[in-house]
């Protein structure tokens, strides 16, 4: 087993091949501020496209659970055709407002929830192990079996569109396995960025890279609407192929850290020495160079001043934020108006009462 575990360490230490490509052509290495470049541009990336196919089910949601046969898109002509047939065919048609069974049963809303409750389940459990992981494999390797991953099974929950999948438990698995790729997103890129970055301009970059949730939310609903006309299973596997498609832009570009890659951060900063009084640059991580400590157990982590206190505030701000991005869509379109004001209000003194 010998030789074959040096070739492996050797090729996990080889930069990506993407990498390799560029500096062949500038015949020359990377720099290590364009290193930092590509990771934040690859990072930033990566965790859109999580976002943007996560954000899909709250678009299709009155789609397949439309309140009457009024809900729907009613400037496409074949949805004024629809009035006049039977009832029975609602159930199993391929029409835009007709509803998609089983969803759009009487209990269509509490199935709708299910997906949601059996996603984010396992996306939090999923992260607990996926943090695990990262510490002990290659974390550019991991990102992408979870963007590939996350890219199959997203495009999956679509295809029993064309498939006429009228099964509940299909969908529920397939959210299932698509929360659980979706767990690898956020401990691998903030320990990439984390292996990059140290404390100087930490907030201005963290806060301008930060942003990718709120691109990846936006994108994800213009993808998912602009594509129920051709029928809502465009709506999954377009941000499908879109989040694997980004995995493969990882495996070849995405250096995770500057070991990996050789590159020297001393040769960027041999002209632009540090000021008189001006702080040190730390890393946000640890990295495998220098002297390595025992992880933090679970319990132990608790115990550090601060993580209670933050853990409730980030679970409260959770708490509102999947509220409007798994709901607000469906909650507008079987309300209108003035369930729309009345869910505002439920938000804001949600808020409110996080904060007391």
């Amino acid at each position: 087993m010998g030789p074959f575990r040096e070739a492996a360490e050797r090729n996990q230490n080889k930069p990506p091949i993407g990498i390799r490509f560029l500096e062949s052509i500038k015949k020359k290495r990377l720099s290590y501020r364009t290193h930092q470049a590509i990771v934040l541009i690859v990072t930033f990336l990566a965790y859109t496209s999580y976002h943007a196919a996560r954000k899909t089910t709250s678009i299709v949601k009155s789609t397949l659970d439309p309140e009457s046969s009024e809900v729907g898109l009613k400037f496409v002509p074949w949805r004024i055709t629809y009035s006049s047939e039977p009832v029975e065919r609602k159930s199993l048609s391929w029409k835009l407002g007709d509803g998609w069974a089983p969803f759009n049963a009487s209990d269509g809303t509490a199935l709708l929830g299910e997906l949601d409750l059996a996603f984010l389940a396992i996306y939090a459990l999923g992260m607990y192990f996926s943090g695990h992981l990262g510490d002990r494999m290659n974390l550019r390797i991991l990102l992408t079996i979870g963007m590939v991953g996350t890219g199959i099974f997203t495009s999956l929950f679509g295809v029993g569109f064309w498939a006429n999948v009228h099964n509940f438990y299909y969908y529920l698995i397939v959210q299932m396995l698509a929360g659980l790729f979706q767990s690898t997103g956020w401990p691998s890129v903030v320990a990439v960025v984390g292996n990059w970055f140290g404390k100087k301009k930490r907030g201005l970059i963290m806060g301008i890279w930060n942003a990718h949730t709120s691109v990846g939310n936006i994108s994800g609903s213009l993808i998912a609407a602009a594509m129920l006309s051709y029928g809502w299973g465009w709506s999954f596997v377009l941000p499908g192929l879109l989040i694997a498609f980004a995995g493969l832009l990882v495996f070849a570009l995405l250096p995770v850290s500057p070991e990996a890659v050789g590159a020297d951060k001393d040769e960027d900063e041999l002209d632009s020495p540090n000021k008189a009084g001006e702080e040190v640059t730390e890393p946000l991580l640890v990295s495998d160079s220098d002297v390595k400590q025992e992880a933090v157990g679970f319990v132990e982590a608790w115990k550090i001043p601060g993580v209670a206190p933050f853990a409730l505030c980030l679970f409260f701000s959770k708490l509102v934020a999947y509220t409007f991005l798994y709901w607000l869509p469906f909650y507008i379109s079987q309300t209108g108006k003035m369930g729309c004001l009345a869910f505002f209000d439920f938000v804001i003194n949600l808020n409110l009462c996080s904060i007391l």
